[in-house]
């Protein structure tokens, strides 16, 4: 079972991925709607750790946050 953050430990694992990584959150969104079609939350994070080197807690916050928006934008 996958650790769950706590919703301040998200935000600031977010907060800091541009620090990180270099790129925006919002790049790395992007890089995950264009990248394969999976369906497990950990198949999804174990891509972006793999693809493009990063780690556990950023690859996670950042597969959250896609989820979080995607069911946001179902409801709308």
């Amino acid at each position: 079972m996958s650790q769950v953050f706590s919703e301040e430990t998200h935000r600031n694992l977010l907060a800091r991925i541009p620090h990180c990584t270099g790129r925006e959150v919002s790049d790395w969104l992007r890089a995950v709607e264009d990248g394969p079609a999976l369906f497990n939350f950990e198949e999804k994070v174990s891509w972006l750790r793999h693809e493009h080197n990063l780690a556990y807690g950023h690859a996670k916050a950042i597969i959250h946050e896609y989820d979080l928006r995607r069911a946001a934008r179902k409801l709308l």
